[in-house]
């Protein structure tokens, strides 16, 4: 009698099963576009995103503008109230702060792809000792399997990504990937919404780590056969049920004034 089915005879349980039962209380409070993009610069912070006031994070609106962090204000510091909004050529239209100038690489990446609603940079801590080493980390553990597909390396860095020529560079590199390493810089990764945005940049980072950490030791056996995570890597699509709630709400309980 067969004891372990094959990941293709694994049964994999839906949404409706997954979700809480009526009468429980709301994982989040209702909350704003602004408040959860303070949210998500909030979770990534404490994820490995925190090069000091570097990177940034735009949420597209359904008017066309675009909502995105400050460049003055580090990710664990900002709050609802600090958010600002761009237009399309990335003039601040609405906000007490002024936009990076690194904003056109993510214009040019939503006039590309319009399924896209979240575009995140930062030089997180793990992801960039892949990205100067020019190398993508393999994957060790079910963690770093939850979103299928390998980062695209873009290895033409020229300085930084301000210019247009080189933001409309990198959108092209990036195609119709999910995330990035910018060779000598850092990390890029898109999604359609912020659960997947999170789901997608703390998996990259934890990847980054743990692969780092096996090959310090000078062994792994690294996970090659895309069967053996193709449970894990549903979570992408699915956007984890209750992670991103569980990570917020912790931002939530640690600073409330985080949704003012």
């Amino acid at each position: 009698m067969e004891l372990n089915p094959t990941p293709a005879e694994r049964r994999i349980p839906t949404l409706a099963e997954l979700a809480p039962r009526p009468g429980r209380r709301p994982l989040l409070p209702a909350l704003t576009a602004r408040q959860e993009l303070a949210l998500l610069c909030r979770t990534l912070h404490r994820e490995g995103y925190d090069d000091h006031i570097a990177g940034h994070i735009t949420l597209a609106e359904p008017d066309g503008t675009f909502l995105v962090n400050p460049w003055e204000l580090a990710w664990d510091e900002l709050t609802a109230s600090d958010i600002i909004r761009v237009d399309r050529a990335g003039q601040v239209i609405e906000g007490d702060w002024n936009v990076t100038p690194a904003i056109g690489l993510h214009l040019a990446v939503h006039q590309r792809r319009h399924d896209l609603r979240v575009v995140i940079h930062n030089h997180s801590r793990w992801g960039s000792v892949w990205a100067a080493t020019g190398r993508v980390p393999p994957i060790y553990d079910q963690t770093s399997g939850q979103v299928a597909d390998d980062p695209m390396l873009y290895d033409e860095y020229a300085g930084t990504v301000d210019g247009a020529g080189e933001a409309q560079a990198a959108a092209a590199a990036l195609g119709e990937g999910k995330w990035a390493l910018l060779k000598n810089h850092g990390v890029f990764v898109v999604a359609r919404d912020v659960r997947q945005a999170h789901l997608r940049a703390i998996t990259l980072e934890h990847r980054c780590r743990i692969a780092w950490q096996v090959e310090t030791l000078g062994g792994g056996q690294p996970i090659i056969n895309p069967a053996s995570l193709r449970v894990v890597s549903l979570s992408d699509e699915w956007g984890m049920p209750f992670l991103w709630e569980a990570m917020a709400r912790r931002e939530i309980r640690r600073d409330p004034n985080v949704l003012d």
